[in-house]
């Protein structure tokens, strides 16, 4: 098995992402993590188009299986993201009409 310097880099690089999100999302509290989770969409998205890029300068049958695999495993995360998106915005929303504002009767 050979084994480039831009292969050792890349994982490097994906094991330190690795880590480095585990200890952020550690310390982010509970109440946060739908809307961090709603904002890292756009994240996944990048991933998506990462993904079809290096599908699209494959050579080989492993390089199209791992593009493949990116861009599935992306596609899905986003996908995911935004049906939680949705299922937070509904939280919020109400249903019944909204009441008449009063009037203040003037005293005197």
């Amino acid at each position: 098995m050979d084994i480039s310097i831009a292969g050792l880099a890349a994982l490097y690089i994906f094991l330190l992402a690795g880590f480095a999100g585990w200890v952020i999302i550690g310390h982010v509290p509970a109440i946060l993590h739908t809307p961090l989770m709603s904002g890292s969409n756009f994240v996944h998205g990048i991933v998506v188009v990462g993904g079809i890029y290096a599908l699209l300068n494959a050579t080989s049958l492993t390089e199209q299986a791992i593009g493949t695999l990116a861009v599935a495993l992306g596609a899905a995360n986003a996908m995911g993201g935004y049906v939680v998106t949705a299922r937070m915005l509904a939280m919020f929303q109400t249903t019944a009409p909204a009441k008449p504002a009063r009037k203040h009767k003037k005293k005197g």
